[in-house]
């Protein structure tokens, strides 16, 4: 149940199951294969300006956590492309496969898993670079991050033109936050946790306090459900984030 209401009407959001996803590949500097999921925007040919939307999964999951919601933002007009962190889903290879490194003795498994994300700001980076030259000339890119991926939206952030950006079941160090803070405080923001998600929910009140932009909204729920879960248990909540992206991005 939803425990802060936001404002956003879907009574206009008309989803359609025609559109689908174009898997492909991004080739890195050092030759990595990434894999993504590219969702094109559904436009009318009147329009020459469209937006985008570069999502970012959890690290218990991989980039299908988000088909539903790129097919909705791909029907509303909204280019989306998902990739899988290296290591993940089907960004693997014999050197950076997460499984393999969840196997690791402990201490070899923080070396091994500090080396494999240390690639995945300039793997973000490249996915942004491929959506943005999607986009027409004065549309406006948004970002979201689930948990493991809100460190890397924040990252990308920081450094890049992005209009709204979402925190789903994302914890944050405080230096995330204090980075937050200084930089994003001012970005449309779009924050969900469940309330016994432990420092999930916390980090997201923490995040919600900062924020200044008029339309940065936070939606909490009962319960421990982390992430795509909620997805699940809660049928409108791809609606809402589609219709708080399509908000944001074309206002």
């Amino acid at each position: 149940m939803l425990r802060i209401l936001t404002s956003l009407s879907v009574a206009t959001l008309f989803i359609s199951v025609t559109s689908f996803a174009k898997d492909m590949s991004l080739t890195t500097t050092d030759k990595f294969t990434l894999k993504a999921s590219y969702y094109q925007a559904k436009i009318s040919e009147q329009s020459k300006i469209n937006h985008g939307v570069l999502m970012l999964h959890q690290c218990n999951f991989n980039r299908t956590m988000y088909d539903d919601i790129g097919k909705q933002l791909a029907e509303q007009g909204i280019h989306a492309l998902s990739i899988d962190f290296r290591g993940f889903g089907e960004s693997v290879s014999e050197k950076y496969s997460v499984s393999k490194v969840r196997e690791l003795p402990q201490e070899q498994r923080r070396a091994a898993w500090s080396e494999m994300s240390a690639h995945w700001p300039s793997d973000v980076k490249l996915a942004f670079d491929y959506l943005q030259a999607k986009i027409a000339q004065g549309g406006k890119v948004g970002v979201i991050g689930a948990s493991c991926g809100g460190s890397q939206a924040i990252t990308l952030a920081e450094k890049e033109n992005i209009s709204a950006i979402s925190f789903f079941s994302s914890a944050q160090r405080d230096e995330n936050i204090e980075r937050y803070k200084v930089k994003l405080a001012n970005t449309a923001t779009l924050i969900i946790a469940a309330e016994e998600d432990g420092r999930t929910y916390t980090s997201a009140q923490q995040i919600f306090k900062e924020a200044k932009h008029a339309s940065s909204k936070m939606i909490s729920y009962k319960g421990s459900e982390h992430g795509y879960p909620l997805l699940d248990s809660d049928k409108q909540l791809t609606q809402t984030i589609v219709a708080w992206f399509d908000n944001e991005l074309k206002d």
